[in-house]
């Protein structure tokens, strides 16, 4: 059995309420020590971000693309991905757009910037700056879709080399990705560190009245998981299948309870995989192709969390998201999904990736992760259901009889994989 004490949420909420506590206690002569703790947490990100993105993402391009069979069947299953997570992202944005959870926030983070670059690029602006002129310098100013771009563009052209060199570089961009994920978890394990600076200069400078807007935005956050989950999916599973969606669901609880407890997709597969194949009448075939892979990329639970989490931040600094800027937060949380599911607190490497791209200071991280590790578990659920959601309408798709009573028969209709 797990000791309670050794998990890193147990912490989280230990540097939260100790943060609380001392800012109370203490006032302003806790804020030089909550700054250099807070600043501390902050360079550590900002140092992992960059050589996670190339490593996280160019090494699930080449896992992705050396897998067989990547023709009709691959381009359904990533299809549904793009279109699952491009309506969680949706969802959100329209949710914290009208419900404003950020504006009139009495939240202090820091001196608000002048300006967020994004406000003030247009539409094609931007997707030209997606296109680095140097990736190396990309890298070092901290661009993060050219760096995303790029990393893309590199993983497939690996898949596309002969042997033995495609293995080499693959084997390497695999160990760089081993060595950042063990980085990353040491400065994941600085979080608690963080939230106390952060949250104690908060309630030093503000008071408790500032987390008011915290609550508004965590019930937000919610609704939206609750309307992709229960509208959105079902309503998916209703067009392509022509069936009752809630039959699939009968099945999923199991799963879904281990995600909700266990925060990980990964831990959840074997269950989601025995729910599609033995409860929702899809082959093994097609569940043992498409689950993997929606664990490592489709995250429409964290991509909706991420989106709202950036504009409310933006609304606490005064800042009015234009359109553009907006689509360049859906934009940045697609391609951020392709690498993120697999780091640990992936919400927090997405949310500051994000962050970057807009121009957004990272110091609102901590205030976030305040509420983080009780949304993760909603979101992992939701991640989840979607992924098991898509096997179902990939094997109907295939032209398999899914949703209908007892276990998929093997010898059912070939899927087309050419």
């Amino acid at each position: 059995m797990r000791i309670p004490w050794r998990s890193l949420t147990f912490w989280i909420f230990v540097g939260l309420f100790a943060g609380l506590a001392c800012g109370a206690v203490f006032g302003e002569r806790i804020v030089p020590l909550g700054d250099t703790l807070g600043t501390l947490f902050l360079r550590l990100l900002r140092m992992a971000i960059m050589p996670l993105i190339v490593a996280s993402i160019t090494s699930a391009v080449i896992s992705v693309g050396s897998r067989q069979n990547l023709g009709i069947l691959g381009a359904q299953t990533f299809g549904y991905y793009v279109v699952s997570s491009l309506a969680a992202i949706l969802t959100g944005q329209i949710l914290v757009n009208v419900l404003k959870p950020g504006v009139g926030s009495t939240l202090q983070l820091e001196r608000s910037p002048d300006a967020i670059p994004a406000i003030e690029k247009s539409f094609g602006q931007i997707l030209l700056d997606i296109i680095p002129e140097n990736p190396f310098a990309s890298l070092a100013e901290g661009n993060v879709l050219p760096v995303i771009f790029f990393s893309i563009l590199l993983g497939y052209f690996i898949t596309r080399i002969r042997e033995p060199q495609r293995t080499q570089i693959g084997d390497l961009f695999a160990g760089l990705f081993e060595a950042m994920l063990r980085m990353t978890q040491m400065i994941v394990w600085t979080a608690p560190i963080g939230v106390f600076g952060i949250n104690a200069k908060i309630v030093a400078t503000t008071g408790f009245s500032a987390f008011k807007s915290l609550g508004f935005y965590f019930v937000v956050v919610l609704v939206g998981l609750a309307i992709h989950a229960f509208v959105t999916l079902p309503l998916v599973i209703r067009l392509v299948t022509a069936r009752n969606p809630f039959r699939h669901y009968r099945g999923m609880p199991p799963a879904l309870v281990t995600a909700f407890s266990t925060c990980s997709s990964i831990v959840t597969l074997p269950l989601t995989m025995r729910a599609v194949t033995e409860r929702s009448g899809v082959s093994k075939k097609i569940a043992s192709f498409v689950l993997p892979i929606g664990a490592t990329v489709n995250m429409d639970g964290t991509a909706l969390y991420e989106c709202v989490a950036v504009v409310f931040i933006a609304q606490v600094y005064g800042f009015d998201l234009t359109f553009t800027s907006q689509l360049l937060i859906v934009l940045t949380a697609l391609l951020a999904s392709i690498g993120a599911a697999s780091v640990p607190m992936a919400g927090l490497v997405m949310m500051s990736i994000i962050l970057s791209a807009v121009g957004l200071p990272l110091q609102a991280v901590g205030l976030i992760l305040a509420v983080d590790r009780f949304l993760d578990m909603f979101r992992t659920a939701v991640n989840v259901l979607s992924d098991s959601v898509g096997t179902v309408v990939i094997g109907k798709l295939q032209g398999e009889d899914v949703l209908r009573d007892g276990p998929a028969p093997e010898a059912a209709t070939p899927p087309r994989y050419a």
